[in-house]
């Protein structure tokens, strides 16, 4: 499965442009549906320098994305794509309802 996940207010508190502290479990999970053999894509506001830190962060944290900010690594935006992106689910704080736990969100992934 294709995974996009949101960076502020689902893998760290909202802190913006800062990076706050991890949401508990967040990275812990994520690690595990990477092993589990899940693509994951980081698909965040986040530009340049700020995004730049958010990766580090995952990076430090033992989260390699399949993609950053698109569908495939080797994807090119310019000014006529659209930033619509191909996944299969997307994880963020901004759902109706909010971001439910990171358990929650496992067994969501395993039931389907």
């Amino acid at each position: 499965m294709i995974i996009a996940v949101d960076f502020d207010g689902t893998i760290v508190q909202h802190k913006y442009p800062k990076i706050g502290k991890e949401i508990p479990f967040a990275t812990m999970t994520l690690k595990k549906l990477q092993e589990e053999g899940h693509r994951l894509i980081l698909w965040t506001y986040r530009t340049d320098e700020l995004l730049d830190e958010a990766v580090h962060f995952c990076e430090s944290k033992g989260i390699e994305f399949y993609a950053i900010n698109k569908s495939f690594p080797e994807e090119k935006f310019d000014g006529n794509t659209p930033r619509k992106i191909h996944c299969d689910m997307f994880i963020d704080d901004r759902n109706i309802g909010g971001l439910p736990g990171w358990g929650e969100i496992y067994q969501m992934i395993n039931e389907m």
